[in-house]
């Protein structure tokens, strides 16, 4: 794509996403054909939104690691988007329905990191990456489809568009995670106090760890980096759930404790 393409790509997706409105499609012209121009038009829309909204970037997530979630988006391999300090919350959350245009939440393991994980240094396996984690949380992230169908909508799209990222719930950071079988942990969620559905951490592509080699990888081929401080969502161990003003979903994984959201 050329750099007035990218450009026009990401502030239409800007604007679709800060005037709460409901987006087609992009233009072929205009459109990422491939996750290599998805990613560029992803790093615009972010300086855009940044800007203009929600202040700096804090972390990232990573969407459709595991069976459950490729299954039900019909895609099959991971896409990676940016989460903004403005819209991440930290135990009980609060959001307004009103603020998203068709919000869903799913229940997450996520990790903080310690120490940078450099492009330098790729490629990376589990057991690089393991001592740069300073911390593991469970979370809740909040994803918003912005489409009119976007069961319809190309991968390359969804991926420009951070993969629907639209805030975070993080739990209290573990520092004591290593004690912890993180795939074999057993989250469970509720809505509105009712199960809601239960995964193990191992559907995360075996195990969530592999999630974030595959996130350090993917950045360092464009020449970024994972920095020390930043928090990395590391996928759903359920469905989405797609949620009613009033709902209030919880979240809990034995040996990383609880976190909630709800929507007034």
């Amino acid at each position: 794509m050329t750099p007035e393409a990218i450009d026009r790509a990401a502030t239409i997706i800007a604007e679709n996403r800060l005037n709460r409105t409901r987006l087609d499609t992009l233009d072929a012209e205009i459109r990422p054909s491939d996750l290599h121009d998805a990613y560029a038009v992803q790093e615009r829309l972010n300086e855009i939104l940044s800007e203009r909204r929600f202040g700096p970037l804090a972390g990232y997530k990573i969407g459709c690691t595991t069976p459950v979630m490729q299954e039900y988006m019909n895609i099959h391999e991971p896409a990676l988007g940016e989460v903004f300090a403005g819209t991440v919350q930290h135990g009980d959350g609060v959001y307004s329905h009103a603020d998203f245009v068709e919000p869903g939440v799913e229940a997450e393991i996520a990790v903080v990191l310690a120490k940078d994980i450099p492009a330098s240094g790729a490629p990376y396996d589990r057991d690089s990456v393991r001592d740069a984690v300073g911390a593991a949380m469970i979370s809740i992230e909040l994803v918003d489809a912005r489409y009119r169908n976007f069961r319809e909508l190309d991968t390359p799209t969804m991926a420009a568009d951070n993969f629907f990222n639209a805030a975070a719930v993080l739990g209290p950071p573990m520092e004591d995670w290593h004690d912890l079988d993180l795939a074999n942990v057993e989250a469970t969620a509720l809505l509105n106090g009712k199960p809601l559905g239960t995964g193990k951490g191992n559907l995360i592509m075996g195990h969530p760890l592999e999630a974030l080699v595959w996130l350090a990888n993917r950045l360092a081929e464009r020449g970024r980096q994972l920095k020390a401080g930043e928090f990395v969502t590391l996928g759903s161990v359920i469905p989405t759930h797609w949620v009613s003003q009033g709902d209030r979903i919880e979240h809990e994984i034995p040996g990383l404790g609880a976190v909630s959201i709800s929507f007034t």
